[in-house]
């Protein structure tokens, strides 16, 4: 058995695994599961339904494991599987994907702006909700999660240009639909 340490590739560990490490496996688990619980949330809404979505993720890429065949990075691979098992897993019923919730460093706000931060991040995700699931997904991928459009290509399959023009059109319904709140001068994006 060979040595893995905190600079090994995800593909290193996943070679190893493939190969019969299996105990390795936990390594991909701990480097994925806060990103895969993040989906999860985007997605149900909810910690029991992120949860249980996290832990189904993981079981899927553990049995497929050997499916991936290292043609580009592993992180994509497991992000696609989760969303398109997410995708699946909501079917045909339509829910609200919203924000993730942000941890907050207590000690460095205040009161006042802590309240004011989570109204206005109460307002963007309710806005977030009403745009048509296709802004959001792309919206997501793109701010939420930091993927480039290739990136979010390859894990829907929506043409580059098409996402490209969705996200566009989001923050501009998004920027319409602030006009007048608090959240109006939101400029994260």
């Amino acid at each position: 058995m060979s040595e893995i340490n905190e600079y090994s590739t995800d593909e290193q560990i996943v070679k190893k695994v493939i190969k019969g490490e299996v105990r390795l496996f936990k390594h991909i688990v701990d480097r994925y599961e806060n990103k895969i619980f993040s989906i999860g949330m985007r997605l149900f809404k909810n910690y029991d339904d992120s949860y249980d979505f996290t832990q189904e993720v993981f079981l899927k890429t553990f049995e497929k494991i050997d499916m991936y065949r290292n043609k580009g990075q592993f992180r994509f691979w497991l992000t696609k599987l989760a969303y398109n098992h997410g995708i699946n897993k909501l079917g045909s019923i339509k829910k609200d994907v919203s924000l993730n919730n942000e941890i907050l460093d207590e000690k460095s706000i205040t009161p006042d702006k802590l309240h004011l931060k989570n109204e206005i991040k109460d307002i963007l995700a309710a806005e977030i909700n009403r745009l048509p699931e296709k802004y959001r997904i792309c919206l997501d991928f793109y701010f939420f999660m930091g993927l480039s459009y290739r990136e979010i290509n390859e894990i829907t399959h929506i043409p580059v240009n098409t996402i490209k023009s969705n996200v566009f059109r989001a923050k501009d319904v998004l920027l319409k639909r602030l006009k007048g709140t608090i959240a109006e001068d939101y400029n994260e994006m």
